[in-house]
């Protein structure tokens, strides 16, 4: 089967969040499987060339539609580990990509609609005919309207779509007159069963369009397909999700156990397992050398080697993850005799400055540590290092990190909800097996919530060690890998092409 993505991340060359994570591990399992896997990318000008493997110019002159004129863009090809991906550069006056920034900018729709325009225009010019175009979220989202109200109509009708939803928060809302700049007509589509906003009649919604045009629609878990047709969760879509709900499913995420792997990780200073004793006499990655990794983490942060947990922290420092959650766990885990790491970061300026205030005010705290860049090393170090991890977040379409922290022997603290609510069982309160227990849980996102879920697992890691131990061991032994998901969304591309 031939399959193309079109988003606006891609790991490691230009990522923001999850997405570009996912559609890394997504089209790498795919193609593992034995299928012919292509990927559309901007070809923005903070990419890191390093990270692609002969990057080449495949289509020299192509010519796009915007704004009733047309533009050139040179299609780069290149490989990122081992897949095929393309990268559009467009050659318009408003240099779209070469900002220094993937998102943030005020003409971010303006950008993603040129882009999703030129890669239609590049499969349809250069007559590549995939089974499936795989569109992820609302920055490739036209693409389905696009197809279907104008290429189709030029021969162009192979491909079936699928959309899929990463986060519904962000939906790429603009005016009819947007749409006519890349050549549909505004007017026409500003219909309530076509791309009108649900709530604000004179607006286009364009990640609606890919939910009413597109053959079939995923979100990132099972959880979080339920939460979207509800007002709460839906963000103003939930009456489309559930009109179209015959043709929508929830898939769990996976993560790349290649790139998250205590056995393997080349950020780590040692190497562990969940093997309690060693294979034979010169195997010395057991769980155990977790411990020397937490020795390591408190030097380079000059924490005290005191007998306290380490409750971890990685997260996007926006209002989504629970700031004011976080903000409460810090105080409450030290009041409970345990350190506090968080590795955080956002685009958000007000948020960045409690967290800087914060960073001051704890500065010579021998219990805590607030790092707020983004580091590779430090995040794999703090999964690694870290007894337990929270995410606290208001809504989490899946979520990543309490799946990363299990692989690490880190017990994931987490809010029931959306994909945290698909990973993560009590091991106090859960109906589940005792082996599948993996975590602690709270269901309201306020300070007796979290409190309640960090004081049991506190009190476990310094009262009950072995159950404690039995724990990490459970989540490292479970599989959160692409094989399955994977599996899953190829039964849905044959679906949809018989």
């Amino acid at each position: 089967m031939h399959i193309v993505h079109i988003a606006s991340e891609l790991a490691p060359l230009a990522k923001v969040g999850g997405l570009a994570d996912v559609l890394l591990g997504l089209s790498r399992e795919q193609s593992w499987k034995g299928h012919d896997v292509d990927i559309i990318i901007p070809k923005y000008d903070c990419i890191d060339s390093n990270d692609i493997r002969d990057l080449n110019i495949d289509y020299m002159d192509l010519m796009s539609f915007y704004e009733g004129e047309w533009y050139h863009n040179t299609i780069w090809v290149g490989w990122v580990e081992n897949l095929k991906v393309y990268f559009i550069d467009p050659h318009h006056p408003r240099h779209f990509f070469n900002r220094g920034c993937f998102y943030g900018c005020e003409d971010d729709i303006e950008r993603y609609l040129y882009f999703s325009r030129t890669a239609l225009e590049f499969l349809f010019k250069k007559q590549i005919n995939p089974d499936i175009i795989h569109l992820h979220d609302w920055q490739s989202s036209v693409v389905a309207p696009l197809y279907y109200e104008m290429y189709q109509p030029m021969g162009y009708n192979r491909p079936k779509i699928v959309l899929t939803v990463h986060n519904v928060e962000y939906q790429g809302k603009c005016g009819p007159h947007d749409l006519d700049r890349i050549g549909l007509n505004g007017k026409s589509l500003l219909k309530a069963d076509k791309l009108q906003d649900n709530h604000h009649h004179d607006a286009i919604n364009l990640l609606k369009g890919g939910l009413v045009y597109a053959n079939a629609i995923t979100t990132v878990s099972p959880n979080y397909a339920k939460e979207v047709k509800t007002p709460e969760g839906g963000r103003g879509l939930d009456k489309t999700f559930i009109k179209y709900e015959h043709k929508f499913t929830g898939i769990l995420n996976g993560i790349d156990y290649s790139y998250w792997n205590p056995e393997i990780d080349r950020y780590l200073p040692a190497h562990f397992s969940s093997r309690e004793m060693p294979a034979n006499k010169n195997d010395r990655i057991t769980i155990d050398k977790k411990a020397f990794i937490k020795k390591i983490l408190r030097e380079q942060f000059l924490l005290s080697e005191d007998h306290k947990p380490v409750v971890g922290c990685v997260t996007r420092l926006v209002p989504q993850k629970g700031i004011e959650l976080i903000k409460h766990a810090l105080k409450y885990t030290l009041s409970k005799g345990g350190q506090f790491v968080l590795l955080g970061s956002g685009p958000i300026p007000a948020i960045n400055a409690e967290f800087h205030a914060l960073k001051s005010h704890y500065a010579d705290h021998p219990d805590v540590n607030l790092t707020l860049h983004h580091q590779e090393q430090i995040a794999h170090m703090i999964f690694a290092a870290s007894d337990m991890f929270i995410v606290p977040s208001l809504f989490e379409p899946c979520g990543l990190t309490q799946m990363i922290a299990l692989k690490y022997g880190s017990i994931p603290i987490v809010r029931k909800t959306g994909g945290l609510a698909d990973t993560i069982f009590d091991v106090d309160h859960s109906n589940r097996p005792i082996g599948e227990a993996n975590g602690y849980t709270f269901d309201y996102p306020d300070a007796h919530g979290i409190e309640s879920a960090l004081k049991r697992a506190i009190d476990c890691w310094f009262h009950d060690p072995d159950k404690w131990r039995k724990m990490m061991i459970n989540g490292m032994n479970i599989d959160f890998s692409w094989n399955i998901p994977a599996n899953q969304y190829l039964e849905l591309y044959k679906k949809i092409s018989t």
